[in-house]
């Protein structure tokens, strides 16, 4: 029971419903070179018989995700709804990972994407290259965010109060000789950060290890999460940082920020349609 279109299992359950495979095998003969066909060529695609295929598109036609003039069928926007489950669904870390394995590869380097929690990041997706860190990192791990690259673009995302408070609070205690340790010191770096648009830290968190972070915005443009490179300063000097490892994340920031945009508007389609 297998069809052109990949649709039916060879391996059939008693829960399997061949209607619903057939409906979706239609949908599926259509494509970016066939995005116009006849009844006929759905018969042929996908195997069923024409009146088979007939009954199916006429269905599609009356719940709006097909369209036909009569003689040749077509799909509607509407089809896109059907992606919306599982778009909604995806958490930062699924939409991340792909990025951050796309990353990895193009600069051989570990990436990671943390979030804020009460004054830490904390590790929600993670692509290892190597250790670089005498702490192992695995999801869940947290860091000082004074002191990281990711933490610090997430704390220059805050609004002046609640950085006013975390200043408040927190105790910057040097992690190495080169650490940031007064509140003004780390208002000036958070300034030119929101300036820059992305994070340079230079063996602050432990010796020999740089890192580099830009923010990750939702729909509204928050930043609500960072992205990061690591990397041993052995690898790369402070120039190479700026010119090869900063645009690279950068560029994965905002390809993360887009879909994470997307699937929170495709979420809830009909958001802001009173205003059009």
């Amino acid at each position: 029971m297998t069809n052109s279109s990949g649709i039916e299992p060879t391996g059939v359950s008693t829960d399997y419903v061949q209607s619903l495979a057939r409906g979706l095998s239609v949908i599926k003969a259509f494509d970016a070179e066939n995005p116009r066909r006849t009844l006929s060529d759905v018969a042929r695609a996908t195997e069923l018989t024409r009146a088979t295929a007939r009954r199916f598109l006429l269905t599609l036609v009356e719940l709006g995700y097909v369209r036909t003039d009569g003689s040749v069928f077509w799909l509607t926007p509407r089809v896109l709804e059907l992606g919306y489950s599982y778009l909604s669904s995806l958490s930062l870390p699924d939409i991340a990972r792909p990025h951050l394995e796309a990353l990895s590869e193009r600069v051989h380097e570990s990436t990671s994407v943390s979030i804020l929690d009460d004054g830490d990041v904390v590790y929600v997706a993670r692509v290892p290259v190597r250790r670089i860190m005498t702490v192992s990192i695995t999801i869940g791990t947290r860091f000082p965010a004074f002191a990281t690259s990711m933490g610090r673009v997430l704390l220059a995302g805050l609004g002046p109060a609640d950085l006013d408070a975390y200043l408040g609070r927190v105790d910057l205690t040097p992690l190495t000789g080169r650490t940031i340790a007064t509140p003004d010191a780390l208002r000036a770096e958070l300034d030119k950060i929101r300036a820059d648009g992305y994070c340079v830290v230079d063996q602050e968190l432990e010796e020999g290890l740089r890192s580099l972070a830009a923010p990750i915005r939702d729909r509204s443009g928050t930043v609500v999460a960072a992205v990061n490179i690591s990397t041993q300063a052995a690898r790369y000097e402070m120039e190479a940082v700026h010119d090869i490892l900063v645009p690279a994340a950068v560029a994965t920031a905002e390809a993360i920020s887009a879909d994470l945009a997307r699937t929170q508007s495709q979420s809830s389609p009909h958001q802001g349609s009173s205003h059009a």
